[in-house]
């Protein structure tokens, strides 16, 4: 068959599925004053997220996105849940990260019933986003939980 006739073949079948195209874009919330370009430590972990968590009644699950130097790229809330717990899943954990090119990340929540200590399920949790992490070439610094006081889970020897 000639080009031409393919050509023709195709213009007559018409148009019975039309795909979607998308985009995948990185939009910016809002700022965070902070004198900090980087974190060094759990200490500063959390007062970057009691600044960004100030007033939530509710478990918030949040990352912060960091380059190859440890520069800070921005904070992302992952999910947010009721009084005791909130729903973590790698996908929606990574993907910030992925869209904006993170190297590493840190993970923290708070909770709101004020007792810093790691769950059963944050261990659990924590074990397998380092594993996807590994997988992705993203890693997990750090998880720090925050309450009346704050557990650094890196610190505490969990990671």
């Amino acid at each position: 068959m000639a080009k031409k006739e393919i050509e023709g073949t195709l213009e007559n079948r018409g148009t019975w599925y039309k795909i979607p195209t998308y985009k995948v874009m990185l939009v910016k919330d809002s700022n965070i004053p902070s004198e900090k370009k980087s974190i060094k430590s759990p200490v500063e972990v959390v007062e970057m997220f009691e600044t960004y968590l100030s007033g939530t009644d509710r478990e918030h699950f949040c990352i912060a996105l960091l380059d190859r130097k440890g520069n800070l790229l921005g904070l992302n809330t992952v999910s947010i849940g009721g009084l005791s717990c909130s729903i973590i899943h790698p996908r929606e954990v990574f993907k910030p990260a992925i869209i904006i090119g993170a190297a590493s990340i840190i993970l923290c929540h708070n909770h709101p019933s004020g007792d810093s200590t790691p769950s059963r399920e944050d261990v659990e949790v924590t074990n397998k986003l380092i594993d996807a992490g590994k997988i992705m070439g993203i890693e997990i610094l750090d998880h720090v939980i925050i309450g009346d006081n704050f557990c650094s889970m890196k610190s505490k020897g969990y990671i």
